[in-house]
């Protein structure tokens, strides 16, 4: 069996922030809207359930990671996808071949201290971190384990 990952998904938090999961019934959602597809691979093939994810709010200011979640589904295909009425709808998608997936998120923890990308982008240990790469706008994200811990040190939490 496969050691477990460690993933960043980015949301806005105008659209749906840390304190909406926080409210959802078991503090649990699926994560769909996903129209990238190297993001949609993350999820539907590499994604497994009790994976660790950091929450982090895009478009945001500040720009933080402002908790963490883990993964409490396998992948199915996202149902907006198929919803005329939904900006997510994708005309070439039908059930029979889907085409964008989703998992649902159970949410960890809310930081007290959120980690900002400022802070981020200044700690030596993170300089690799996908997050800071010039360019790098994916919106899931893997993270390795060791980077996974550093952000908890500066969040003041254990990993």
């Amino acid at each position: 069996m496969a050691d477990k990952r460690y993933w960043l998904m980015k949301s806005e938090p105008d659209e749906f922030g840390i304190d909406d999961l926080m409210s959802r019934e078991n503090q649990t959602t699926y994560w769909e809207g996903i129209r990238n597809y190297q993001a949609r691979n993350f999820m539907r093939d590499e994604m497994k359930v009790g994976d660790k994810i950091f929450f982090y709010h895009s478009r945001a200011n500040p720009l933080a990671i402002v908790g963490t979640m883990e993964v409490a589904s396998e992948p199915y295909p996202d149902p907006s996808q198929f919803d005329p009425d939904s900006k997510y709808f994708d005309e070439k998608a039908t059930e029979e071949k889907p085409r964008w997936f989703l998992v649902d998120v159970k949410l960890i923890k809310k930081f007290d201290n959120p980690v900002l990308r400022d802070d981020i982008k200044e700690k030596e240990e993170l300089a690799d971190m996908m997050l800071i790469k010039k360019g790098s706008r994916l919106s899931i994200q893997p993270v390795t384990e060791q980077e996974w811990k550093i952000v908890h040190e500066m969040a003041g939490e254990k990993a």
